[in-house]
């Protein structure tokens, strides 16, 4: 198993949010700021399957916008093994 946190624009957050549950994925976001002038940003958690990255990849990769600024990123991934996990 494998945890996707994926660090968002706050204007990209809904659409994505929506598309992943859509596409069957389990969502918990968590409000976070920070980068260049503390523009509002969210941090999705996403637990999937291994097989399953890269789908849930390419749900973000096609729901995120392009930022106004020519050097700014759509969002920022970082996939992680999980040891664990349980659903109580």
């Amino acid at each position: 198993m494998k945890l996707i946190l994926a660090i968002l624009r706050d204007e990209d957050m809904e659409p994505v949010s929506h598309e992943l549950v859509v596409a069957g994925f389990r969502v918990t976001r968590i409000a976070s700021t920070g980068g260049f002038l503390r523009r509002g940003r969210s941090t999705l958690m996403i637990g999937v399957e291994d097989d399953k990255v890269d789908e849930a990849i390419e749900v973000l990769k096609r729901c995120c916008t392009m930022p106004p600024e020519s050097d700014a990123s759509r969002a920022i991934l970082f996939v992680l093994n999980v040891a664990r996990y349980d659903h109580i």
